[in-house]
């Protein structure tokens, strides 16, 4: 299992790596992640010894109980821009509270593009604390359905947590130029 999730992670990694912003391999590569999750649930349901054992490896390694690791509490995960036009720069605040009994420290937050900048905060954030990251996309050259996945590992349990953006760019020449005179 370990070495499936290895190899997957890697083919993944390499995806990302090439896609340098190119729409359609941002998709399949979103495509992938939501495959490898599916992969991942199916394999805890075949054998959850397995999982246990795993889960408690993890534990041991981390050196944490997950009972009292600090946890995400997204009141979204997923927002939509709806249509923009093509050059807009949008922003978008993703609020979340750390449910967990311990200060939850964010230790990077990427994008699957550069035209998609995430900023978390800085300092530790404490139990029971809001909080919010906030995530810029520049539609510069884009154009048509974008999808951006923004990947946070934080000291939460799970380490890895990822939020979504997605719009309609409209390219410059599709955009309306007002009434037209006859």
């Amino acid at each position: 299992m370990k070495k499936l999730n290895s190899t997957i992670w890697m083919a993944l990694s390499g995806a990302v790596l090439l896609a340098s912003c190119n729409s359609s391999l941002e998709t399949r590569v979103a495509e992938l992640e939501s495959r490898v999750a599916e992969l991942e649930t199916q394999a805890s349901a075949a054998s959850p010894t397995a999982l246990k054992v795993n889960q408690s490896e993890q534990s041991s390694a981390n050196n944490t109980s997950s009972a009292g690791a600090p946890k995400f509490e997204f009141t979204e995960e997923t927002h939509d821009f709806g249509n923009i036009n093509e050059g807009d720069v949008v922003e978008h605040v993703f609020k979340f509270k750390n449910v967990g009994n311990a200060p939850l420290v964010i230790q990077s937050a990427t994008a699957t593009c550069g035209c998609t900048v995430p900023n978390p905060p800085k300092d530790p954030i404490a139990p029971g604390a809001e909080n919010e990251i906030l995530v810029k996309f520049n539609s510069q050259s884009k154009t048509g359905v974008q999808n951006k996945t923004i990947t946070i590992t934080a000291n939460t349990e799970p380490s890895v947590t990822r939020l979504y953006i997605k719009g309609n760019v409209i390219a410059k020449d599709q955009q309306a130029a007002g009434p037209v005179k006859k």
